[in-house]
């Protein structure tokens, strides 16, 4: 396991001072959002040489896509908003090949029309799963198609907001393509009640064997979410979890401002250290 992070965290005026910034401090995998490339996040239409160019980019720096984000509202009420989704989907999905992109990651959702990371009362209702269903089987076949992974990612606000939701739609779709993005402070935020130790062995023990993409942020004592090492998420135990489960990759930092960057990689950088020689 090593650290990686959002490109996201180092706005820049093109992509090229983007990755400069992410390997000057020292990082080789990022979470590819395709706005630093100067097109929506999920766009309608991708250029050939585009997607080269972040390859070969990328690639130039020694840097990896972990993953490219797709995220899209898989819930939303509208039915054309979704289908608009999809079709964003599926034009990632053809330039992640050239792009170097094994994984795109998805939000599961709201019934908020506005914010799909927003809660809604709406969200535990069978209809809402049963559109969640009916999104992700439609995006899978854009993955076989184009031989990439989808990683859902449970979130306290979305229809997924459990990892036992988490596994319970991974046993009904059964597709070998879906797949789990872990975030043990989206882990612990979902249970307050409990100590986060537990939740996270609850939560490695229904998905761990799923999970291709792990995040790496924090969570406050109040419940906010903020930068790795300024929270309550027990990192030894949880990076235990993640190398008895067989994850190896990267842990993608978030919600963390560029000036605490080299902290926070620092931090990871120590905690993998002492799980690995443990």
């Amino acid at each position: 396991m090593e650290p990686g992070i959002f490109e996201t965290t180092f706005p820049r005026s093109t992509l090229a001072a983007t990755l400069d910034a992410v390997a000057a401090h020292g990082l080789s995998w990022v979470q590819f959002d395709l706005a630093s490339a100067g097109v929506p996040s999920l766009p309608e239409h991708v250029p050939d040489a585009l997607a080269e160019g972040i390859g070969r980019d990328t690639g130039d720096r020694g840097i990896r896509l972990a993953a490219v984000s797709g995220t899209y509202n898989m819930v939303h009420p509208d039915p054309r908003v979704r289908d608009r989704g999809l079709a964003g989907l599926r034009v990632i999905a053809a330039a992640c090949g050239a792009m170097g992109a094994p994984v795109i990651t998805l939000c599961t959702g709201s019934r908020d029309p506005a914010n799909m990371w927003r809660r809604h009362p709406d969200n535990g209702t069978p209809e809402a799963w049963q559109d969640l269903v009916a999104s992700l089987t439609a995006a899978l076949v854009i993955a076989d198609e184009f031989d990439v992974a989808l990683a859902f990612e449970p979130e306290p606000a979305n229809v997924v907001a459990s990892a036992a939701l988490g596994r319970t739609l991974l046993r009904e779709l059964d597709h070998p393509r879906l797949k789990v993005v872990l975030d043990p402070a989206n882990i612990v935020a979902s249970d307050l009640d409990r100590p986060p130790g537990a939740v996270l062995d609850e939560a490695f023990a229904l998905l761990g064997e799923h999970i291709v993409v792990a995040h790496a942020k924090d969570l406050t004592a109040a419940g906010a979410f903020c930068a790795a090492g300024r929270g309550v998420v027990p990192w030894d135990r949880c990076l235990g979890l993640f190398r008895d489960a067989g994850f190896a990759g990267p842990l993608i930092l978030h919600s963390l401002e560029e000036d605490d960057a080299d902290r926070a990689v620092a931090f990871l950088r120590d905690a993998i250290t002492r799980t690995e020689t443990g």
